[in-house]
């Protein structure tokens, strides 16, 4: 598996979910960040981390609910949010720092 670290530090952007298996708005995030990635192809990457499982990087970003999103590039935070998002709110994020 790829460093997250070398992954963040992408010229592309990268959106990372924060999410846990027991979380309601984080599944109802899930189609959601289905759809953008089907919509925004090789624009994004799009990766989703169990904040169960990645207690470090959790720890690291100060992840305290889920879902939290962040985005990134060149491994800079360009945006972070807390909570779940409609599909169309999110791609009008995204096309701002693209």
């Amino acid at each position: 598996m790829e460093n997250f670290n070398d992954i963040i530090k992408s010229d592309s952007l990268i959106l990372v979910d924060f999410y846990a298996t027991w979380c309601g708005p984080c599944k109802m995030m899930h189609p959601v960040l289905e759809e953008l990635k089907q919509d925004l192809g090789d624009s994004i990457r799009i990766i989703k981390l169990d904040v169960d499982k990645n207690e470090a990087l959790s720890s690291r970003f100060r992840i305290q609910s889920v879902p939290t999103l962040m985005l990134f590039k060149n491994g800079e935070i360009l945006w972070r949010q807390s909570g779940a998002m409609r599909l169309n709110d999110l791609k009008n994020l995204i096309a701002q720092h693209t």
